[in-house]
């Protein structure tokens, strides 16, 4: 038997096992489950690894994608420079576990991203700064793309507070990504601080959330004539590439 799961907390709003069960049904994969890991803190993922023999990869959400980093024996190139790591291959020799962190963040929004990008979309506001933020940031360096981090607390040179939002801000940033989990299911009555009424058709609003399928960021955007994308295609690609990493 191998099991797959994802670390987080909280997990309830997931649709990663879904995804996943359908996914081994479909390959005639009986002995392939998926399972949800809800953790209190990074460092216990090695009792879950301790207890659970047949775990062979891990997905990771909030909040553990930056703190787990430090219970990786090996990174590859995009998660050490991203500094986030969401996809865990464990490669068992005995009673050890060689734990590899990759980061398919980075895969799956660039692949979502690219198609709805137009020739004006050269700069953007990335709300949140964790590690799907800095993953969102490494993606829109790759492509070309100014950026800046949003913060409640920013604590570095390219990072601001949202009171920088103003109508004007919003004018000059016609690409603005939500990485908080403001308005995720349950809490859908909740929406990043940012003047809504100043958008426009011109902008492009993604939100990394995939639950709700319309978040009230997205639906304040797409009230304003803008294209909207949520999380959804981006979780797809994203599980695909940890499925092929699991499986290389």
């Amino acid at each position: 038997m191998k099991i797959y799961g994802l670390i987080g907390n909280p997990l309830k709003h997931s649709y990663s096992r879904a995804y996943f069960e359908e996914k081994f049904a479909a390959a005639g994969l009986s002995d392939h489950h998926y399972e949800l890991f809800p953790l209190q803190l990074a460092k216990d993922i090695k009792s879950l690894l301790a207890t659970n023999p047949n775990i062979a990869g891990l997905n990771v959400t909030i909040p553990f994608k930056r703190s787990i980093m430090k219970y990786i024996d090996i990174l590859s190139v995009e998660a050490e420079q991203i500094g986030a790591v969401n996809c865990i291959r464990i490669d068992r020799h005995g009673n050890d576990a060689l734990l590899k962190g990759y980061n398919t963040d980075a895969w799956g929004f660039e692949q979502t991203l690219k198609p709805l990008l137009k020739a004006h979309h050269t700069r953007a506001l990335i709300l949140g700064t964790g590690g799907s933020a800095h993953a969102v940031g490494w993606v829109l360096k790759k492509l070309g793309i100014g950026y800046l981090f949003i913060s409640r607390k920013p604590y570095d040179c390219n990072q601001v507070g949202y009171s920088f939002i103003t109508p004007e801000v919003i004018g000059d940033y016609p690409l603005i990504i939500n990485a908080t989990p403001l308005g995720m299911f349950p809490d859908v009555d909740l929406a990043p601080a940012i003047p809504y009424s100043s958008l426009t058709e011109k902008h492009l609003l993604f939100d990394l959330i995939y639950n709700p399928d319309e978040t009230l960021f997205l639906k304040r955007g797409k009230e304003k004539g803008a294209t909207i994308c949520n999380g959804l295609k981006m979780l797809h690609s994203q599980a695909d590439k940890a499925w092929d990493i699991w499986n290389a």
